[in-house]
């Protein structure tokens, strides 16, 4: 009453916000969908989102591998047309979660030693050397994909699931967000001119323009990704036709034009792509056992991505049995990679967990609509080679703002735990700090020595250790689980500190009724592959 009263408020005005199993505040969760014309909109720019992340691998890989423009258009097309596949397979059979499944980061180290392997070096004529490179990436992924589906199906995922808490998941979705920083300023700085009035564009759009308007309709803050690609791309196209970029570095001229990706001229008009159009998969071990490495990292991180889209979409807290059914569909994924030669693995699209964030709108059925979209583009190739040739520094800066919104969802774990604890300091600390730091040595002594940390003869051990320590939210969790689940465990006060007693009623799938509205399959399958 005292503190009430001497400041003329109310008494509830110094109470904690209440914890909440369910984001508030968005307008359309899992199972509900904006009207069919906002949707399609919507699902456009999901599409636009992740085509980014596509180009970048793509482009990666393609010209280490010996391919030209034409060999990328047509993997670019080809990752699409499976991501199109994964994503649908995913909101349908997998978690349920609006999370669309694209190209994953952590198969590029694995996949740029099977491009620079020796073993091509007799090789002369670069389409043949990107063929045989491409069937090696193709055998290690389809090798690598069972060692996910055993993951999921068997549900070995569920019973790492089940000792999960709040505690141990904050340090995995904030670097899930977080540890893509590189991808963000540092790859918008390469055209400062075009990235930074992007990223200005985007926050201003999101973030000010409805309070200042004051609009009843959500328009500028829900499209803010459509304005700003359309205003600043065409901004772009203005100073690459006034021959701002005439007489830069080649290195600069390839980051701002908007003519210089070399995708409209490489893709074909119609093309679809399909199972070993590169040829028969060979084998290697050591490629496989790389790949197994990446694989894991792709789990650990798309569990991060499926945490923050379950937030996201106003959905509770996801059952183990649903993980380890999304990380089994993951795989399914991953063969399908394998099959159709993508070059790289698949994951859940961190950036498009984020944009669930920015708009407010976690349908379901707004993502199998960018789904739609993927495939659409990926067959009508000069058409989808038009919107992939979006300058990258426009991406990047449209990634600082999702990336931050999933790292955001972490935080909000924070409100199920006892931040008083000092036992919970430590954790949230260290293992923040430590998958940040151990990543940054492995990068920097890459960069530096050509090789990692750890350099011995088994060359297939050497990617996988620096597979695994380059990831930071693979570093995190592995240091947060190991020490919620062992430091001062028997305690009886850490249950609750941990905030493992607000998730305990999701352990089960049947437990809270919530979860089948959420996560049941379509079609009343659940009666033939239930969820425990």
């Amino acid at each position: 009453m005292a503190a009430g009263g001497g400041g003329g408020g109310k008494s509830d005005d110094f109470q904690p916000f209440p914890v909440k199993d369910q984001l508030p505040g968005v307008d359309f969760c899992v199972s509900s969908s904006p009207s069919w014309p906002e949707a399609i909109l919507l699902g456009f720019q999901h599409y636009l989102v992740m085509i980014g992340t596509t180009v970048i691998i793509s482009s990666i890989l393609v010209s280490l591998m010996g391919g030209g423009n034409v060999e990328k258009a047509e993997v670019i097309n080809t990752v699409l047309f499976v991501a199109g596949i994964n994503t649908l397979l995913q909101t349908l059979f997998g978690t349920r979660l609006p999370v669309v499944i694209g190209a994953s980061y952590a198969f590029v180290i694995p996949t740029v030693s099977i491009a620079l392997s020796r073993r091509y070096t007799y090789i002369i004529e670069p389409h043949e050397r990107f063929e045989h490179s491409m069937r090696d990436v193709q055998g290690a992924l389809i090798v690598a994909s069972f060692f996910t589906m055993i993951m999921g199906f068997f549900g070995f995922w569920r019973i790492f699931a089940r000792f999960f808490s709040p505690l141990s998941a904050v340090p995995l979705v904030v670097l899930t967000g977080l540890g893509l920083y590189a991808h963000g300023f540092p790859e918008l700085a390469r055209c400062i001119e075009i990235g930074l009035p992007a990223l200005v564009a985007v926050v201003f759009l999101s973030q000010y323009v409805t309070h200042l308007i004051k609009s009843k309709h959500a328009v500028f803050d829900r499209y803010a990704i459509l304005f700003t690609i359309a205003i600043i791309w065409v901004y772009a196209e203005i100073l690459t036709a006034a021959g701002a970029y005439d007489h830069r570095s080649p290195k600069t001229q390839f980051s701002c034009r908007t003519d210089c990706s070399g995708l409209i001229s490489g893709a074909p008009w119609i093309r679809v792509p399909y199972p070993f159009q590169w040829g028969r998969p060979s084998f290697n071990a050591g490629d496989v056992v790389a790949v197994i490495a990446a694989s894991f990292v792709a789990i650990i991180e798309s569990t991060g991505t499926f945490i923050a889209a379950s937030r996201y979409a106003s959905a509770t807290p996801t059952p183990p049995s649903v993980l380890t059914r999304g990380i089994g569909w993951l795989g399914v994924g991953i063969l399908l990679d394998g099959l159709f030669g993508t070059g790289s693995g698949s994951t859940a699209s961190v950036e498009n967990a984020g944009l669930l964030g920015l708009t407010r709108v976690g349908s379901r059925r707004v993502i199998q609509i960018a789904a739609l979209f993927m495939l659409f583009f990926s067959v009508l190739g000069k058409f989808g080679a038009v919107l992939a040739s979006i300058p990258l520094p426009i991406m990047a800066a449209l990634y600082c703002v999702l990336f931050a919104y999933v790292a955001s969802a972490g935080l909000g774990l924070l409100q199920f735990c006892n931040l008083n604890s000092f036992r919970n300091k430590f954790i949230l600390g260290f293992s923040l700090f430590l998958g940040l730091s151990i990543p940054q040595y492995f990068n920097e002594h890459l960069l530096i020595s050509g090789h990692g940390p750890v350099h011995t003869r088994a060359t297939w051990f050497n990617i996988v250790m620096q597979v695994i320590f380059s990831s930071p939210a693979t570093v995190a969790i592995i240091v947060a689980y190991f020490l919620d689940c062992t430091h001062s465990y028997g305690h009886s006060s850490i249950r609750r500190e941990s905030g493992r007693h607000w998730w305990e009623k999701f352990r089960n799938f049947s437990t809270d009724t919530r979860s089948e509205e959420f996560y049941s399959l379509p079609g009343n399958l659940n009666r033939f592959f239930p969820s425990f």
